[in-house]
Formats: C-alpha cells, sequence, structure tokens
C-alpha cells in the first residue's frame, strides 16, 4: 500500500503515525467529529456525483426504472466512496481486507436505505425523481457516516 510509517508516542497514549504519501492535518484520532464529517461529506460529493451521473444516464437515456438506476449508481458511487474515505476521510491504518468487507456491508445497508427512502418518497409525495434522490442522499450520508465511523474505519 503506502510507504513506511513513523510512529511516535504522545501524551503518554496516543500513538501517532505518519506515512510519508499521506499528510493530512488531523488523523481520525484527533479530527473532532464535525471535522470528520465535512471530509466524509466532502468525499461523499465525489461518489454522488457519480452515483447521480449513472442515474441520469439510465433514466433519461436508457427509460430505466428509477430505483434500479439509482441501486445501479449508489454501486459506482460505493467504490469511489470507499478508496476516499479509506485514505482521505479516516485516515484508515485498517488493512483492506478488513475494512472493505465492513465498508461493502454499509454501502449494501445503504443502498437498501436509499432505494427504500426512495420509493417511498415517490410513492407518497410524489416530487420529481431527482427531488425523492436528494432526500434519500441526506438520509444515506448521516447514517453512513456513523456506520464508517463506529464500525469500519
Amino acid at each position: 500500500m503506502s510507504g513506511a510509517k513513523h510512529c511516535a508516542v504522545t501524551a503518554g497514549t496516543r500513538t501517532r503515525c505518519a506515512s510519508p504519501a499521506v499528510s493530512f492535518v488531523a488523523t481520525p484520532e484527533s479530527a473532532p467529529m464535525p471535522f470528520q464529517f465535512i471530509r466524509y461529506a466532502g468525499a461523499g460529493l465525489i461518489g454522488t456525483a457519480a452515483h447521480y451521473a449513472v442515474l441520469v444516464v439510465l433514466v433519461q437515456g436508457l427509460s430505466m426504472d428509477v430505483v434500479i438506476a439509482s441501486t445501479v449508481g449508489a454501486i459506482a458511487g460505493a467504490g469511489i466512496n470507499y478508496a476516499l474515505n479509506h485514505r482521505f476521510t479516516f485516515a484508515s491504518r485498517e488493512l483492506h481486507r478488513r475494512a472493505l468487507p465492513r465498508f461493502a456491508a454499509v454501502a449494501a445497508a445503504g443502498i437498501v436505505l436509499n432505494g427504500l427512502v426512495l420509493a417511498a418518497m415517490l410513492a407518497l409525495v410524489g416530487p420529481h425523481y431527482l427531488v425523492a434522490q436528494v432526500v434519500a442522499t441526506l438520509a444515506v450520508l448521516v447514517a453512513g457516516y456513523l456506520a464508517n465511523r463506529a464500525w469500519t474505519f
């Protein structure tokens, strides 16, 4: 993965490691939750852009069902999000063989939540599919961050 890490014990209890390939101001141990959530949301914007691009192309270009198209887009976005969150948001030292299956489980739950919220919004409220998708995205953003922070990375 990355180069050698240089570690030092600080404050008598914490081990801080720096990788020559990564230089972040705040580590997962030191980043306040709001700061880390902003990083998570920023990384998520990139994955969400891919998700929405796939969604629009499949719905408008191929006349695919909205929930199926959104699910395909969410899977594409999840791959991007894993790479960014492992490296950028959480600067995780977890091995991919441990973090990736956990992330996949959280992403799968997020895809299910996305589909449920999207279908409910379309059935109950009936807004344009992109408006419904924004509501679903916000629900998945919060749930995914909390699960990934606590369990994945």
